[in-house]
């Protein structure tokens, strides 16, 4: 059973239809780590222009789900709720396989460092028990 569901996420985080990149919210630690899920779909508007004959999830937006599910985690702690976590840096970003639709991603990132406003979190999305993509994302709570 999800923690939050699709319209609890959007009472934590800014991010709308098409932008709102996660689905559910599976598990949380709030500030220190949580996992959610994108269920890929054919008919999101990407994939009209990526690629119509042989779609594939863009790598950034696997990205922007892993740091929404970030922005769950540390926005869902008392001192940052009604505030909005911005990218500040993405680093060591690597994909190791395509994700299509019909796919599951598995999105986990774990808080790494927190100072004040800024702080970091190692993120990892997977399918199927397989890495998709990782990186290290950098943000700045305002």
């Amino acid at each position: 059973m999800s923690v939050f569901t699709t319209k609890e996420i959007m009472e934590i985080i800014p991010h709308r239809y098409p932008f709102l990149l996660i689905d559910t919210i599976e598990e949380l630690e709030p500030g220190i780590r949580a996992v959610g899920r994108k269920c890929v779909s054919a008919n999101e508007p990407f994939f009209q222009g990526h690629f119509p004959q042989n779609p594939v999830l863009p790598g950034v937006l696997i990205i922007e789900a892993l740091a929404q599910v970030g922005a769950v985690a540390m926005l869902s702690q008392p001192e940052f709720q009604g505030k909005t976590a911005y990218f500040a840096g993405i680093n060591k970003a690597r994909f190791r396989q395509k994700v299509f639709p019909g796919d599951v991603l598995e999105l986990e990132t774990s808080i790494i460092k927190v100072k004040g406003p800024v702080g970091a979190g190692q993120a990892v999305a997977r399918v199927n028990g397989k890495t998709a993509a990782q990186a290290e994302l950098t943000f700045a709570i305002s």
